[in-house]
């Protein structure tokens, strides 16, 4: 895969996963603008990744604020004057031990305003470009449970299936003009999320990994292979693949 001369938005790239996909980009040529609220956080993963400021430009953005995506869009184009790569990878996982009738609803508005509106902004600002361009790539970041209905995720998994959907609405009305929509939905990966779920865990349960479903390959992913499956959807490569849902988890949900 060659990204050379390319940019490619990450957002949320201040953690594991995203920091994980902005090496994969950047080890293939890339120019990669590092978004997340937490401005020091994307710097760490710059310093981290000993990216120069061509290829690591960090961008502070709240993507569930409209006003806040608008500018950091228009902060790469000024830079870059041009988008080839988006990857939604920005969101929140709420509460993950709460049922439906106990869930906080301040909460599950919270998640809704990232994991949904978060990535709808992102791709309502960044399509345009990449329309103008006539190519484009943008990678949404479903879930498993945005796929199966587990207990204690009712706002996390609802969100997660509106991105899958928003996913394949995106693909339909782009998939003639150079622009590809594809989404990614992983299983549990080793990240610091997985490590707060975890701890939300011991309330309820006395193993934590009681609540943990592992699938056949007994182990979570790792950030760089979800990396792996996120930069190869972005890429030549998967020319033909539009509007699909990769579920990547190991097979955890084979039963």
């Amino acid at each position: 895969m060659d990204f050379t001369g390319k940019v490619a938005i990450v957002t949320g790239a201040g953690g594991d996963m995203g920091r994980a996909i902005v090496k994969k980009f950047t080890d293939n040529g890339a120019k990669a603008v590092l978004m997340d609220i937490r401005e020091e956080a994307a710097r760490r993963s710059v310093a981290l990744l000993g990216l120069d400021e061509e290829h690591g430009f960090v961008v502070t953005v709240d993507v569930a604020s409209e006003d806040s995506v608008k500018a950091a869009v228009q902060k790469v184009m000024d830079k870059y004057g041009r988008i080839d790569c988006l990857v939604n990878l920005a969101g929140i996982e709420g509460p993950n031990n709460s049922r439906t009738e106990e869930y906080d609803f301040k909460m599950a508005k919270k998640v809704f305003e990232i994991n949904v509106y978060g990535t709808f902004l992102m791709m309502q600002n960044v399509l345009p470009v990449m329309q103008a361009q006539k190519s484009g790539a943008i990678v949404n970041f479903g879930s498993v449970s945005g796929m199966f209905g587990y207990a204690g995720e009712i706002a996390y998994g609802a969100s997660k299936a509106a991105v899958i959907h928003m996913t394949k609405n995106a693909a339909n009305e782009n998939g003639g003009n150079g622009v590809r929509v594809n989404a990614i939905s992983p299983g549990w990966v080793n990240t610091e999320m997985f490590r707060r779920i975890l701890e939300q865990y011991k309330e309820t349960f006395e193993n934590p990994l009681d609540n943990v479903t592992l699938g056949p390959m007994n182990r979570p992913g790792e950030p760089m292979e979800m990396a792996n499956v996120v930069v190869f959807l972005c890429s030549d490569e998967a020319s033909y693949v539009n509007g699909s849902n990769f579920l990547v988890d190991g097979g955890m949900t084979l039963g």
